[in-house]
């Protein structure tokens, strides 16, 4: 036998193996074929041998495997072949074989016998004509008076082809080419029809057969023959009526072969008749019923059959098409604007199919549809109706897809943006831009499907922006750019912030960044931290798509979007639109992230070109009011692009000041009034406005003071001249108060500075400079004079309250001057020149000549009672329809905010409110007695009402939310931080403290990243103030016991021990409020450094501060579950290790307190403080505490854990608790609660001892309507567990029936219970309650007279057999005689005195046949 070939064989050893081959004669597993090449008429079959010859060196050597197939095999089962022939053959259902092997036999004879001489008599001889010319004469294109018409030329000829039919008719002749049936066409029609057919409607009268032409038929005039029949079959569809031919119609359509249908349609199709042909008919007979061109097809040469398939097919389309559209009538030649000249080439016939556009639009859909339309947009982003029928001229209509329909799609708008005609891209982009400024403003919610801006993103929208930013046309590039402004920016966003920005802290934002998708990589998995990806390694190994899916911002930058923006501003210099757009794009990028404004910084040459062209320090006046180029001259949109810059950290604004020249622009442009700018007024008053916003920001961080010195004098000359500029009937009053209020701010934070001089002076000293900003140019000297002016106006708008016209712009500067107010009271207490009795004094003027004046006036009454209306808070599920929101892409959903309700309106009371708070935390500090004045504001109705409503809130988190939240927990706290020094002093207020309570809880699980240090003033104040748990000190306790009392009177049973000791426990919790509080705050030490930051930028200590954006929104700044971070904490230090065996770890010094004092903490919550612990749920609650068994092997033996955690297993088990424990949801932090009860039972078996708090606590998941899982896992993985789970009925808390109704119906469950009871496993001295359980379920399965499946019938039957011939009477008793469990009874169930006559009979006919079974076996 020959082996095959090895690699490791030489060319020698295969020589070898080759003879060996050869004289062996063996065949061969292959065969080299020469493949006849059809193309070249080559034959088949022939081998390889048979084209040698001229054809060799073109030969291709083809190796065929023996039955393998020439061609590789379909993806897609192939439709079984079809004989062609075999579906021609008739056969009959009675026809014999032999019949029918006669009629097909294929002998020589029967092939000879049907060899018949064709008839040649009527042929037409043509012979050659005679001429006296020496050479044809030639033919030229301009002689087409005689040509024949292509219709009647046989198909499609050349020129000189026709040119010698047209001779040859000329002559009398007939055409060589054409068929007899043609020669008959060119008859006159009188000819061939009738005379009473003659003047019918054409609809159906046809002048010749097109399907039947005679060709085969026998005889000399076969043509005649086929005409005749023609007309036999017109004369009998005249004769017939409308109906009769509909019902003929349906008749034929039922019996032909569908196949056959399509194939006269086709017919019909390819012998449309062509314009020459239509063009002979007379005018009138041809549009005497106006039939379109596609109807009138039915009155060509079709057999009677084919004529009534077809008109029924037509009619039953016209029935349906109008229901919705009439059909529109075809194009003819005389509707043609130009008529077709003979001259003309190729153009003698008419194409309807191509002319279809020049028609008149159909009408649009009628109302009412139900069917979804694609949506339309015309060139402005307006939603186009489906139903509306807009006029051409508006250049809406295109011959796209629905061409009745105006406007574009976004399909079709994708496609325009790529095409080769500029005018068209640009159209394009532009629509899209108006498209996406409409869907970010929300206007489609309420009309389209899907999101319009996740849509376009979705299809690449971004790519397709990024490329046309590089076209070279500049209009192409300006609509790019618009787009992309639309896609980035929104207008009414920024218009908000510019609004806020003169709040408390207002000129600090979040960072717009997406939220955080936690990824899992799998290729990270089981490596090392060492060896696993950074962030930014796994973000540059992502393509642009998928960064661009997660981050819109971060995409873009990706694609290098900054260079093009340089390139655009620094070398095509657009149009002042586009450089607006350009700038309000950078804008937006920088407020993304820290990240993204230095990016920004570090982009070559386009912060030195914004600062050369857009912030110039000198400039000639414009010529125009709107100027055609804006290089050269000073933008506010420049101004506010630095701001924000600014804002994304003090080393960003330092580059600003010094490195960029922004230090001249300030003082260029401040040192003037905005009329002496040479600039358009509403510009000039925004440039100086966006100035005074972006010195604040600088002097935030304590820089740009010495600006403060220099432009000292122009600052006072402005502050002076404020009530001048807001003239009532000024229109650019808006523009005006802008101005005043980013003034105010500035001074605010000036003040701030300033009085950080002093500690900075001290600190350097005693430091020599080490780790210690230095101190401010500006000293508090250089503040102090601008205070008696600012509190003369701020006098004056309190007075001005009362004038109508004024009020308005009154309510909006007196915020801003309450926080400089407080600014200043604030660092006067910490300067060394402060004097007590003379401010004291001043505080006490200020109270009573203003403060109180202003709280008492009616505006500001009437704008708290909006308090409640205008709370974020309190009206979650608002109404209104917001913008689209998108994930990659977040923002503030401000479009239609002042159509709304909201924080930022103007009959908001929220700014007002948030500025007197903090002025009043101030001067009540400096001034204690001054606090008991400000009563009124907690007692008044609407704060009560608007209390009470957030107490019982509970607002969701988003970037949407997040930054007006900030706003309204800043207002919460000063109301808390005012009920703190009043709770103690006034009986009034005291009577609402635990309102206040509870209000402060739920505040401090909604504080916000960046409120660090309100949440730790809240612990360390409020939260375990005894002031504030007034039940502890007012009969709490007590009321809880008589509750207790009662329960028991009411329930007649012993319940678990120490659960009338509640009340002893919450007197001792009340005791210990100082204890608990200092156990939260040092688990809390983890957000020190936070609360710090958070600390320096709420107290004003600007040189402190390092970034005016606050962190990245991750979610509020301590968990929901936050009365459980000691326990859950010491889990994670201690708890189960990854094997589930405990880690043998001694518990830390400490632990023991710091568990009792969370348990404390958890149960007075429970008790008095419900609603505080609502958001989280019941079987969350009960995880968490699982902990106390996890984390240790004896933690849950210490006595007052003991008798803490049966006080709150007792609360979370009460009747109105169970219903709601759901433990088949997976509780937060967890994968599922089976997972943890897993845990539970391992530690049970190791360490319980058989505690009954133990054991309650595993026996609460074996309830009948939870899972059966953690049923199975106790009587299956854990059953030695059941020996020392001694929990008695009376210790259990909860209702037995729990446990055993409904009966349970897993079938291996069932017999791991009866295993287990008759095995010994389960007995009622070791686990009482699991026993009567158990008991119930098996005695309920076998006695069940419900029908089942054979196996579980079967097994019913088994059980009782085994039940009946058991030895241990006392089980068997039990089993058999089982009737309902009963807490009360010492066995806790009770039992029939003899079974029942029904259960006696069935156990007597299970055994009974049992027994016949096994005589009849013995």
């Amino acid at each position: 036998m020959l082996r095959r070939p090895k690699p490791t064989d030489s060319e020698a050893d295969l020589l070898r193996e080759q003879e060996k081959f050869l004289t062996s004669g063996a065949p061969s597993a292959a065969n080299v074929v020469r493949r006849p090449d059809k193309r070249r008429g080559e034959a088949g079959g022939g081998g390889g041998e048979d084209h040698n010859g001229e054809n060799g060196g073109s030969q291709r050597d083809v190796v065929t495997i023996e039955d393998l197939p020439d061609q590789l095999p379909s993806l897609t089962p192939a439709p079984p072949k079809k004989s062609r022939f075999k579906a021609n053959r008739v056969t009959f259902e009675d026809e014999g074989a032999e019949e029918m092997l006669d009629r097909q036999d294929t002998h020589i004879s029967a092939v000879l016998s049907r060899i018949i001489e064709r008839d040649t008599s009527s042929a037409p001889v043509s012979l050659p004509v005679f001429t006296g010319m020496a050479f044809p004469k030639v033919l030229h294109r301009s002689a087409t008076s005689s040509q024949v018409p292509l219709s009647s030329a046989g198909g499609k000829k050349s020129i000189f082809a026709r040119q010698i039919a047209a001779q040859r008719l000329m002559e009398g002749k007939t055409p060589l080419y054409c068929a007899p049936e043609a020669a008959q066409k060119h008859k006159p029609r009188e000819q061939n029809l009738p005379p009473e057919s003659m003047d019918t409607d054409e609809q159906t009268t046809v002048s010749s057969p097109r399907l039947v032409s005679g060709q085969g038929l026998v005889g000399p005039d076969s043509s005649g023959d086929t005409m005749q029949i023609h007309r036999e079959n017109q004369a009998k569809i005249q004769a017939m009526s409308q109906s009769e031919i509909l019902e003929e119609q349906k008749k034929l359509l039922s019996q032909l072969d569908p196949r056959l249908v399509e194939f006269v349609r086709s017919c019909k199709a390819q012998n449309t008749p062509s314009s020459a042909s239509i063009s002979k008919y007379p005018e009138g007979k041809s549009s005497k019923k106006n039939f379109p061109l596609e109807n009138r097809s039915t009155e060509s040469n079709y057999s009677s059959a084919a004529v009534l398939c077809q008109k029924s097919q037509e009619v039953e389309m016209e029935g349906e098409e109008e229901e919705e559209l009439s059909p529109p009538p075809a194009v003819m030649e005389k509707d043609l604007p130009v008529k077709p000249q003979k001259e003309w080439v190729h153009m003698d016939k008419l194409e309807p199919e191509k002319l279809e556009w020049m028609r008149d639009l159909p009408a649009p859909r009628r109302k009412g549809t139900k069917q979804a339309m694609q949506a339309r947009f015309d060139f402005n982003g307006t939603l186009i109706p489906p139903t509306e029928d807009l006029p051409t001229h508006l250049g809406l209509h295109h011959h796209g897809e629905e061409p009745e329909r105006a406007g574009y799609s976004l399909q079709e708008l994708f496609l325009l943006s790529r095409s080769q005609i500029i005018q068209q891209r640009s159209l394009a982009l532009s629509t899209l831009a108006n498209i996406l400024s409409k869907a970010r403003a929300g206007e489609y919610l309420s009309v389209l499907k899907a999101s319009v801006t996740s849509t376009l993103l979705d299809a690449g929208l971004l790519f397709l922006l990024r490329f046309a930013l590089d076209d070279g046309v500049k209009g192409v590039m300006s609509a790019a750019v618009h787009a992309l402004r639309a896609v980035l920016v929104c207008a009414e966003d920024e218009e908000v912030l510019d609004c806020t920005f003169s709040w408390f802290r207002g000129l600090a934002s979040f960072p717009l960044l997406p939220s955080a998708q936690e990824e899992e990589d799998e290729e990270d998995e089981g490596l090392d931290e060492i060896m696993k990806e950074t962030a930014k390694e796994k973000e540059e190994r992502k393509s642009d798509h998928d960064v661009a899916r997660q981050d819109v911002v971060k995409g873009l930058l990706k694609m290098k979007l900054l260079p093009r923006l340089r390139y655009i501003l620094e070398v095509v210099r657009p149009s002042p639109r586009v450089v607006h757009d350009v700038l309000e794009v950078l804008t937006r990028i920088a407020r993304h992230s820290s990240s993204s404004a230095t990016q920004v910084l570090d982009c070559p040459r386009l912060m030195e070109t914004v600062m050369s062209e857009f912030l110039p320090t000198s400039w000639t006046a414009p010529s125009f009011p709107l100027p055609q180029s804006v290089y050269g001259l000073p933008l506010a949109s420049a101004m506010k692009f630095l701001r924000v810059l600014a804002t994304s950290g003090r080393h960003a604004c330092a580059r600003l000041l010094n490195s960029l020249g922004v230090r001249e622009r300030l003082s260029c442009l401040l040192s003037a009034e905005p009329s002496e700018l040479l600039l358009e007024p509403t510009e000039a008053l925004r440039i100086t406005t966006e100035a005074y916003r972006l010195w604040a920001i600088a002097a935030g961080y304590g820089q740009a003071c010495k600006l403060y010195i220099d432009l000292y004098p122009a600052l006072v000359k402005v502050l002076q001249s404020v009530h001048c500029v807001l003239e009532p009937s000024d229109p650019l009053l808006p523009l005006q108060l802008q101005r005043v209020l980013a003034l105010l701010s500035l001074l605010t934070q000036v003040t701030h500075t300033a009085g950080c001089h002093q500690e900075l002076q001290a600190g350097m000293v005693s430091s020599q400079g080490d780790e210690c900003p230095p101190p401010p140019p500006v000293s508090w000297g250089h503040v102090t004079g601008l205070q008696a002016s600012m509190l003369g106006h701020f006098k004056g708008f309190v007075k001005s309250l009362d004038n109508p016209v004024q009020k308005n712009s009154s309510l909006t500067l007196i915020p801003a001057y309450l926080l400089y107010l407080e600014a200043y009271y604030h660092q006067l207490s910490r300067q060394n020149c402060f004097k007590p009795v003379e401010t004291l004094q001043e505080l006490e003027l200020l109270t009573s000549e203003v403060l109180l004046p202003l709280l008492s006036h009616n505006v500001v009454q009437d704008l708290i009672k909006n308090l409640k209306s205008s709370s974020i808070v309190c009206n979650v599920q608002s109404s209104h329809l917001g913008p689209e929101s998108i994930s990659s892409l977040p923002g503030l959903a401000c479009p239609g905010w002042r159509d709304r309700p909201g924080l930022v309106v103007p009959g908001s009371p929220f700014p007002l409110l948030t500025g007197l708070g903090l002025l009043l935390e101030t001067i009540t500090g400096i001034h204690k007695g001054l606090s008991c004045k400000f009563t009124g504001v907690l007692l008044s109705e609407p704060v009560i009402g608007y209390l009470r409503c957030c107490s019982q809130a509970t607002p969701t988190l988003s970037h949407t939310r997040a930054w007006l939240l900030r706003h309204e927990h800043h207002l919460l706290y000063l109301l808390l931080r005012l009920a703190h020094r009043l709770v103690p002093v006034e009986s009034e207020v005291a009577k609402h403290a635990s309102l206040y309570h509870q209000v402060a809880l739920v505040l401090l699980s909604w504080l916000l990243p960046g409120s660090e240090y309100l949440a730790h003033e809240l612990l360390s104040t409020i939260i375990f103030s005894k002031d504030f748990i007034s039940e502890g000190h007012s009969g709490g306790p007590e009321a809880v016991e008589l509750g207790e009392l009662k329960l028991h009177e009411e329930t007649h049973h012993h319940t678990s021990p120490s659960l009338q000791t509640v009340g002893a426990l919450l007197r001792e919790a009340c005791a210990q409020l100082p204890s608990i509080r200092g156990c939260f705050l040092t688990h809390l030490a983890h957000l020190e450094s936070s609360v710090l930051v958070s600390r320096d930028t709420l107290l004003g200590r600007n040189p402190w501060i390092n970034s005016h954006l606050l962190p990245e929104l991750t979610g509020p700044t301590l968990p929901s579950d936050w009365p459980f971070l000691p326990l859950v904490s010491l889990y994670e230090r201690m708890g189960v290790s990854d094997g589930g065996g405990l880690a043998v770890e001694e518990l830390p010094q400490g632990a023991l307190g710091s568990v009792t004092h969370c348990l404390q903490w958890l149960l007075l919550l429970e008790v008095w403080r419900e609603e505080a612990l609502k958001v989280i749920p019941p079987v969350a609650k009960l995880a968490r505490l699982s902990c106390v068994f996890l984390c240790s092997s004896d933690l849950f033996l210490e006595k007052p854990v003991q008798k803490l955690t049966w006080g709150l297993f007792r609360l979370l088990t009460r009747r109105s608790r169970l219903d709601s424990l759901d433990l088949n949801v997976s509780p937060p932090g967890l994968a599922s609660f089976q997972d943890l009860y897993c845990a539970l039972l391992a530690q049970y078996e190791a360490v319980s001892f058989g505690d009954r708090l133990f054991g309650c606590w595993v026996l609460l998941p074996l309830q009948r309507r939870y899972s059966a899982t953690m049923r199975l896992a106790v009587f299956g993985e854990h059953v030695g567990m059941l020996r020392s789970l001694g929990v008695t009925l009376e210790q259990l808390s909860i209702p037995i029936e729990r446990f055993t109704s409904p009966p349970e119906d897993s079938l291996p469950l069932l017999r791991l219970y009866f295993r287990s009871l008759v095995t010994g496993t389960l007995k009622l001295c070791w686990c009482p309650v699991l026993y009567v359980v158990v008991l119930s379920h098996v005695n309920s399965f076998i006695f069940s007279q419900d029908a089942a499946a054979q196996e579980v019938e079967a097994a019913r039957h088994g059980m009782l057999r085994k039940i009946y011939y058991l030895t241990d009477e006392v089980l068997k008793k039990h089993l058999l005689l089982f009737r309902l469990p009963q807490q009360c009874s010492y066995i806790g169930f009770d039992m029939y005195e003899q079974l029942p006559p029904i259960r006696a009979k069935r156990l007597e006919s299970i055994v009974g046949l049992q027994d016949s079974s096994d005589d009849k076996g013995d």
